[in-house]
């Protein structure tokens, strides 16, 4: 059976594998593009043979002397994995919302888009949604838990408002512990206040 393990630092890996059972098993793996275009790579190991797939399409299929190179096509991914690849879950996406400073009140910013983020969260079909409340660094840590738990509050209400079951959501807060912009304490920071939004 083949066996495929992961090579270099970043990288996330759409595998397609199929194997027929029996004696005489065969095995081909298909490296598929990412959407965003980040490079990915696969070490395809048989026996004592390597072979390195790091383009997209890059095949291999199990021989008798070792794993043999090809190049796929999004056809022949489609006819013999299509049915595999369908069944997947779709992939974890990540939102984020912003706050007026003080408030649990999204920006004007934000409330253009909550509808839109708030249906593509609905499409799934049992999201599992973890909302994690931000401050910047002006204030107590107090004030700040208190406020960015309110800030995930604000959100999960929402959510259950479009839809989502309660039970599907969990709400967190951080207050300044985790800036996207670091800053010194009581210094304002917009990109601080913020409601982050993980789908999976």
């Amino acid at each position: 059976m083949i066996r495929a393990w992961h090579a270099f630092v970043r990288w996330r890996l759409i595998v397609a594998l199929a194997v027929l059972a029996g004696a005489c098993s065969t095995g081909t793996v298909v490296l598929l593009p990412e959407k965003d275009g980040h490079d990915t790579a696969l070490l395809v190991k048989q026996g004592d043979q390597e072979l390195l797939l790091n383009r997209p399409y890059a095949a291999a299929k199990q021989t008798p002397f070792g794993p043999q190179g090809y190049r796929s096509s999004p056809e022949e991914v489609d006819t013999v994995f299509g049915a595999a690849l369908a069944a997947q879950p779709m992939r974890p996406t990540q939102f984020t919302f912003y706050f007026i400073e003080g408030r649990d009140e999204f920006t004007d910013a934000s409330k253009q888009i909550v509808d839109g983020v708030f249906a593509e969260i609905a499409r799934r079909p049992v999201p599992d949604v973890l909302v994690i409340g931000h401050t910047d660094a002006v204030g107590t840590d107090q004030i700040n838990d208190a406020l960015s738990r309110q800030r995930a509050e604000t959100v999960r209400v929402a959510l259950i408002a479009h839809g989502i079951a309660p039970e599907n959501i969990t709400a967190i807060g951080r207050g300044k512990r985790d800036p996207v912009v670091p800053t010194a304490d009581g210094v304002a920071e917009p990109r601080n206040r913020r409601v982050e939004i993980v789908v999976r």
